[in-house]
């Protein structure tokens, strides 16, 4: 009897610390919450809505030579994620060059807002000469516009006029500002 309790010591003398290496729990640290953390984005300017400003500019043609003017403009906007669409109406005097004249214009803008305050655009639209004068144009063109506040803009803008009656190409390049609502 001895032979076996020497047997049966030596084999539990092995087997219990053997079955605590087995039954032990794996440790584990949590590295994260299940719970994502908020990023904190600033809003960017929105483009969209109605806005209204005042412009000067240069306006360069053969006939009327170089002339000098300050106007008025309205529009509105619908910004789609970075695109977008615009509408604009303005009247500007013009003084200098050959003779004096208001300018009255209707745009198109399309446009990619290439940064939370900056927009690049293209314009179209139709122009006329409110004065002598008679003349109507094709107004083709782009600029590019920068949020400087959360409801104004500024802006560089060129508009080069094909003339539909008259023959009086004009170059006209302007720097204003707007008021967004």
């Amino acid at each position: 009897m001895r032979k076996f309790t020497k047997v049966a010591l030596a084999t539990l003398a092995t087997a219990v610390p053997a079955s605590s290496v087995f039954a032990a729990d794996l440790i584990t640290i949590p590295t994260s919450t299940p719970v994502e953390m908020p990023i904190y984005e600033e809003p960017g300017f929105d483009w969209s809505g109605f806005y209204a400003g005042v412009y000067g500019g240069v306006q360069n043609s053969a006939l009327g030579g170089t002339q000098y003017g300050l106007g008025v403009q309205a529009g509105v906007n619908a910004q789609f994620d970075f695109y977008l669409l615009g509408a604009e109406v303005g009247v500007q005097g013009i003084t200098g060059g050959n003779f004096d004249t208001s300018y009255g214009q209707i745009l198109g803008r399309a446009g990619l807002v290439v940064a939370d305050d900056v927009l690049v655009y293209a314009a179209g639209g139709y122009g006329i000469d409110l004065g002598a004068p008679e003349e109507q144009d094709v107004l083709l063109g782009g600029g590019v516009e920068l949020a400087v506040t959360d409801s104004i803009s500024v802006r560089a803008q060129y508009l080069h006029a094909f003339p539909t009656q008259g023959d009086n190409p004009k170059d006209q390049f302007t720097i204003g500002a707007n008021f967004h609502f």
